[in-house]
């Protein structure tokens, strides 16, 4: 297993990468990213520690030098964000935070983004890397059709920094062979795509690091804080879904939908509607705009006058009467890292 210097451009950053992986992330990937309307999404999946993470970074970076973290993602919202805010040719890696919780119910939210937001990332050549516990969690046809390849990380005699690559075809057969079992050895399903990876981070230096891997703790202890269990979240999204699906195909305003659903009873402002369409790629209209601007602006209005109100209010002046010191209290005035840790994996 040989490997090649990456050096990337501007930066001190360096990092050994396998030849094979090189040379096809070069001649493969980065061509079908200048094509007109195509896109990457590539799946790197493995055990918790086992290095998936790192391997993503020195993926992303080769392709993409201009990968940081606020384009490395932690949950299905970020991951629509960063795919609408995303440049031209950029990656986006949805490095996949909660491992040991995971299920397919989880990453539904996942499947809806790629599903919703297909024609921006195409539209955009946009190089998504998708990091997770196993490809078995997606969604069968996300998984099959609209991911290019597959990287299972693996260690070797309790040695991090090995990988295999299933190309498409491969893939395919791994997924419809091991649905129910969720292994990844079957009879005559055989790559030969296989390299080493070593653990250097990609993305900068030990700060940059030490950040990444406090915003991964960040978003698991995000998740665990929740107090919604999976049926409620899947019905959130349900609703979420359906409001928008409503919004495309009747054209309404913001406003007008929240007439509508308030005369069902069912309290949702008009900003709170746009910030879910807005989720799926929903574009507002002028008319929409100018419904936020002046919300916004009447908002703005009313904390000024309450400021104004509450800085010239003075205080009411009372003459203390010894007659009156004993009365009751009912008169007086009231005061009122990031799970691959230490991945300095050892030369063969």
């Amino acid at each position: 297993m040989t490997t090649n210097l990456v050096k990337i451009k501007g930066t001190d950053i360096q990092y050994a990468m396998d030849v094979r992986l090189n040379k096809n992330l070069k001649d493969k990937v980065l061509p079908d990213l200048h094509r007109k309307d195509k896109d990457y999404i590539l799946v790197i999946d493995g055990k918790e520690g086992s290095g998936k993470s790192t391997l993503a970074f020195q993926i992303g970076k080769f392709v993409d030098p201009t990968l940081n973290l606020s384009r490395v993602v932690f949950s299905p919202d970020d991951f629509r964000s960063a795919i609408l805010k995303a440049k031209k040719g950029q990656c986006i890696i949805y490095d996949e935070a909660f491992t040991g919780f995971s299920s397919r119910s989880s990453l539904s939210p996942v499947n809806r983004v790629l599903v919703s937001l297909a024609m921006q990332m195409r539209q955009k050549n946009l190089f998504i890397l998708i990091v997770l516990p196993t490809i078995f969690l997606l969604d069968k046809y996300m998984a099959i059709f609209r991911t290019k390849a597959l990287i299972h990380v693996y260690e070797n005699k309790g040695v991090r920094g090995y990988f295999k690559i299933f190309n498409s075809k491969k893939k395919q057969q791994l997924i419809l062979r091991g649905q129910k079992t969720m292994t990844y050895h079957h009879k005559g399903l055989y790559t030969r795509f296989k390299g080493r990876f070593y653990g250097k981070f990609a993305l900068g230096d030990k700060e940059i690091e030490k950040k990444y891997r406090k915003l991964k703790e960040k978003a698991l202890a995000d998740s665990e804080k929740s107090s919604m269990s999976s049926a409620q979240v899947r019905f959130r999204e349900q609703r979420d879904l359906m409001i928008w699906l409503f919004r495309k195909y009747t054209k309404l305003t913001y406003r007008e939908l929240e007439t509508i659903f308030s005369d069902f009873n069912l309290s949702m402002s008009f900003q709170q509607i746009n910030r879910i369409c807005t989720k799926f790629g929903d574009i507002s209209t002028e008319e929409d705009k100018k419904d936020i601007k002046e919300a916004e602006e009447k908002k703005k209005e009313e904390e000024n006058n309450k400021e104004l109100y509450e800085s010239s209010e003075k205080p009411i002046e009372i003459e203390e009467n010894d007659s009156e010191s004993d009365e009751s209290d009912e008169n007086k005035e009231e005061l009122v890292d990031f799970d691959d840790k230490s991945i300095d994996f050892d030369d063969i």
